[in-house]
This record gives structure tokens, sequence and C-alpha cells, in this order.
């Protein structure tokens, strides 16, 4: 893997691949992917760092992902060897993504033409203005075209590496990944998410969150969270849509589709078992929840996880 450095690369946005895919280890220990920084110019400009870039962009000739960072608005235009250097890599099949406002750049390769794409909500306008052959989607955490990918601004790039790593080497590697990251346990967004068992973050609501999760396989009521909270059910409403963007209902739905993502990663409990497990009653009800939250069935979610053992039995529906 390579990502970029240009002259006003956002300093966040080019660490943000290197430190979340140089720590993902399969179980054995071994490194999953080795990551290097590299560009047409040794020194690059970074705010108010300078870097150093220790490769040059042959790098890009090997390289089977090519990363894209944000740069700061007013960053000269991308040189002509690096536009070439990427739509090489691109021609030969290597997957290519942005980070936030990275996406500018990767359209002025031409690679976003005709493809729905996202950026930081502020540079949203000027993709489209720019390159209105592109999709530009500007409320969504990430968009994956498959070999193309972008993301938005400022930690959707973390969301879209976690995502990149689950499609690459499966849910529990990514999970992995995600506590390393301290990722919240939920983030709000159309695109399907397979993270969990991270941090829940800073709010007021951190020990009612906790206990939601411990007892999210119980037949718990909204009544009963705002009884553990000490407060009415209303002012619990008001909390949590303010501190969390969510209700609480929402909020102990997905706990429990979490829960249930666990159990089909670490078992072989039939539909049914899981989703009493996780404290959704019934496999009707599990698929449902499933399909909303992460956007597919339980069955074709574990089968992704790339484990045969934990495949459900012939039969078992989705």
């Amino acid at each position: 893997m390579v990502v970029l450095a240009l002259d006003g690369v956002i300093a966040f946005d080019l660490a943000t691949p290197v430190e979340v895919f140089r720590h993902v280890c399969a179980s054995t220990g071994q490194q999953l992917y080795e990551v290097s920084v590299a560009g047409p110019k040794r020194q690059v400009s970074a705010g108010v760092l300078g870097l150093s870039v220790p490769y040059g962009l042959d790098q890009l000739t090997r390289a089977d992902t090519v990363v894209l960072p944000g740069r700061a608005a007013g960053s000269p235009p991308m040189p002509e060897p690096v536009v070439c250097a990427v739509r090489a890599a691109a021609q030969r099949g290597a997957r290519i993504a942005s980070i936030c406002a990275g996406a500018l750049d990767l359209a002025a390769t031409g690679l976003l033409d005709g493809l729905r794409a996202t950026t930081h909500w502020r540079a949203a306008g000027a993709l489209q203005a720019m390159h209105p052959r592109v999709e530009v989607s500007a409320d969504v955490l990430f968009v994956d075209n498959g070999q193309i990918l972008t993301s938005a601004g400022a930690s959707a790039g973390i969301d879209l590496c976690l995502h990149m790593i689950a499609r690459d080497h499966g849910g529990a590697v990514a999970a992995d990944a995600a506590r390393i990251a301290v990722m919240p346990l939920i983030r709000e967004a159309s695109q399907a998410q397979y993270i969990r068992d991270d941090a829940i973050g800073a709010t007021t609501l951190t020990t009612t969150l906790e206990w939601m999760e411990r007892n999210a396989h119980l037949p718990i009521s909204v009544a009963d969270i705002a009884a553990h909270a000490a407060v009415s059910p209303r002012t619990l409403h008001r909390r949590f849509t303010t501190e969390l963007g969510v209700s609480p209902s929402t909020w102990l739905a997905k706990t429990r589709v979490r829960a249930a993502q666990r159990l089909l990663e670490t078992t072989d409990h039939s539909v049914d078992r899981v989703a009493t497990k996780a404290g959704l009653g019934s496999a009707a009800n599990l698929r449902a929840k499933f399909k909303e939250v992460v956007g597919t069935t339980p069955t074709h979610y574990r089968t992704a996880l790339g484990s045969a053992a934990l495949r459900p039995p012939p039969g078992e529906g989705n």
C-alpha cells in the first residue's frame, strides 16, 4: 500500500491510513499490510509541518492500494506525473482510495467520472462544480465503488480504512483494528459498518450506555433505561438525541445488532439462537434490524467473514 504525500497534504489525512493499516495483524501476529509513503518530492509542506517522503512515484508501480490524502485549500494542482502514475496504477488493477478532500485530487485523474463519491462537506460543492461527471454524496461516511473508494472528512477516513480491512480480511480482523483506533461504538451512516466492541466515547450517558450493552439481551424498555439513568423517559430521549444523535430505542436496537454480529463471527449458532441471545427475539426481527443497520443479511454477513466453520448449516434462512 502506498500513501501519496504532496505539497499541502493534511497531516491527519496522511497519518490515518499509515497508522490504521500498519497495525493490522493476523491472529498469528503477522503484519497484513506493508505501508509506504511516496511522492514526486522528498520534502513536502504539511501545514505547520515539513515532511520527509522516503519513496518516489516508482513505488506506485508495485502498489496494490494507493491512498490520496486530502490537501489544504489553495494547494497547487496535482502534478501531471502523479496524475499519470495514479491512472497507471488503476489500469494495472490497484485499488485507489481518497481521504477527505483527497477526492478532489482523485477526481482530477478522471477515475471518479461517472461514479458516486463523497468528500469533506466543505469540499463537496467544489468537487461537484469542478467535476460535474462525479455524483457527489456529501451525507455519507464513505463510498465504495469496488476499485475506487472515497471518504468524508476527518475520522470518516478511519471508517473507510476499517471498511477496506473488513473487505480484505473479514470482520474479526477489522474489529481488532477498530479497537486499536478506538472508534465510536456506533457510527451513523448509510454505509454498512462492520466494526464493534470499541470505546463509546465522551458523553454524560456513558454509564447508561454500558449498562444497556450489558443488558441488551434482556427485554429492557426505554422506561427501564430511563429508570437506570434516574431521569424521565422524555429527558432521556432529549439527552440521547442531543448527545448521540439518535433515540434511546434506536441505540438499543443497534447495540443488539452489534451483539448479533459478534455471535455470527464467533459461534456457529443458528440465526434463531443468535436472535434470542442478542435480545432481538425472533429470526425475522433479527433479519429486519440487521438489514437496516448493516445493510445485508445475517447469513451473508457470516459468509463474508470467510470462515467455513462459522457458516450456517444447509437450509438456514437468510
